[in-house]
């Protein structure tokens, strides 16, 4: 057991020097540092409490061998203490094991916000209305989780769904929940629309980031182009009567965003600042992937907006996630944000394909 006692003790002095450095006046005192030093610890709070549990598991066996190897206990006593011994013993291999593989696969960005953005794709105003759910079922999954859910930018169709729709979802761990939702999602429906009773399919894209911190991503002023426009509205109404819609585009990259929902001109700004960053810092770590060779963030999807993950089939009541072959007959409740099946299952499977691909190394 001398490797697991070996990684608790880095754990617990790892932990304790991040919250040692968040009391400290000059960590306090610098902007880049305390942030630094911030994440690191909430990514670090979970694992650290299972080292706590490990710890009281030994001594739990600890505890039993010693009424085992005293004289003076009875039957009864000596009975109890092989029920605890075993339950420990059990209970310190569990845990061994979790925070062995909790530390194997952690994820730096795990702990960040998340950006997601949803495009409607093939299927014309059915692709819209389904791009439009798909905005409402994130809502409520995050909602679900304690997080909160911000619309940083819409493009709205005459049917009431999106062409495009910006969601930003701030909490820790949020982007640990969403981030393997990336991909084309596909729906196969009778339309509202279809007189005749036909199936339809349609797909949306979503695009799962993580939102950068103004120190992640450097940016110069003089590489943005930022123009200003009045806002628009679906069917191509007017929405605003000042010009105060923005587009920032980052030359270099040509990385080119746009927000027109708030009446602020500083309000879009923001938001379009935030989301600009996001799509830098995914791509300087795409980058970063490439040059070691690594799968781009996820062994399980890659997030890539190409690659078909999951089909919502309306008439026979199922949701199909294509990258682990897992189906359920709960559409309903999938559609109204109940995640977890799929979320919980996908992180599984994450884990064990890094866990056997360490093995091999």
């Amino acid at each position: 057991m001398a490797a697991i006692d070996d990684l608790i003790t880095e754990i617990e002095r790892s932990y304790d020097e991040l919250t040692a450095q968040l009391a400290d006046p000059e960590v306090l005192g610098d902007r880049a540092r305390y942030t630094d030093a911030a994440r690191a610890h909430a990514e670090l709070q979970p694992v650290h409490e299972l080292t706590q549990q490990y710890r009281e598991a030994e001594q739990t066996v600890a505890d039993a061998e010693g009424l085992l190897g005293d004289d003076a206990s009875d039957a009864e006593m000596r009975e109890f203490a092989q029920d605890e011994l075993i339950e420990g013993r059990k209970r310190v291999d569990e845990l061994s094991e979790e925070i062995r593989v909790r530390m194997l696969t952690r994820d730096p960005n795990d702990g960040k916000d998340v950006i997601i953005e949803i495009r409607a794709g093939t299927g014309g105003n059915e692709a819209c209305i389904f791009a439009g759910e798909l905005a409402r079922m994130y809502t409520r999954y995050a909602q679900a989780k304690g997080f909160e859910v911000e619309m940083l930018s819409a493009n709205e169709n005459d049917d009431g769904g999106y062409k495009e729709v910006t969601l930003g979802v701030k909490g820790q761990g949020a982007f640990s929940m969403l981030k393997y939702e990336g991909g084309v999602h596909r729906v196969q429906r009778v339309p509202v629309t279809e007189a005749a009773g036909r199936i339809h399919t349609s797909t949306a894209t979503v695009v799962v980031l993580p939102e950068a911190e103004d120190i992640e991503v450097d940016i110069h002023a003089g590489d943005l182009r930022v123009e200003i426009f009045r806002a628009r509205g679906p069917g191509g109404q007017s929405v605003n009567t000042t010009d105060s819609a923005v587009r920032i585009t980052h030359v270099p990259t040509g990385v080119n965003v746009s927000c027109q929902d708030e009446k602020s001109q500083l309000q879009n700004k923001e938001k379009a600042m935030r989301i600009l960053r996001a799509r830098l810092f995914e791509l300087e770590q795409a980058k970063q992937d490439q040059e070691r060779g690594a799968a781009r963030r996820s062994m399980v999807g890659s997030g890539d907006r190409s690659q078909k993950i999951r089909t919502y089939n309306f008439q026979q009541n199922r949701v199909s996630d294509h990258r682990i072959g897992l189906t359920s007959h709960r559409l309903t409740e999938v559609m109204e944000g109940d995640l977890d099946e799929f979320t919980e299952a996908l992180a599984a499977e994450d884990r064990r394909k890094q866990l056997a691909a360490a093995g091999g190394e």
